[in-house]
């Protein structure tokens, strides 16, 4: 559950993240963000706020990452991808190839009028 006080500040900023990845690889990006990557996003500091499957897109994944700010977005990141744990599980992730094809990422403030802001 997420605190709604967490999702309603000044400057809080969202990320829309969609990955795609390569055929046949989505359940494995579902494994490594189910049994890894929501852990350690939260230990770096990133809200887990939601994620989802399009039913209209194969092999994508998208989700929604709330930061403090847009700075505090970048240090999270840095010390994620820099953390021994996560170096090691995406090193294992890849031990039949690679998963992710593509990332797209998209950083947000809610509207005036968005219950999330």
């Amino acid at each position: 559950m997420i605190d709604n006080e967490i999702l309603s500040t000044d400057d809080r900023i969202y990320e829309l993240r969609t990955y795609v990845t390569h055929p046949g690889k989505l359940d494995d990006l579902h494994k490594r963000f189910s049994n890894h990557t929501l852990q350690l996003f939260a230990r770096h500091g990133m809200v887990n706020v939601g994620y989802w499957i399009p039913v209209d897109q194969e092999n994508t994944l998208i989700y929604i990452l709330s930061h403090k700010s847009r700075e505090s977005a970048e240090a999270s990141w840095d010390s994620f991808i820099n953390d021994p744990e996560w170096r090691q599980v995406y090193e294992e992730s890849h031990a039949d190839g690679p998963i992710v094809k593509e990332i797209e990422s998209v950083f947000m403030k809610g509207a005036p009028y968005s219950q999330i802001r």
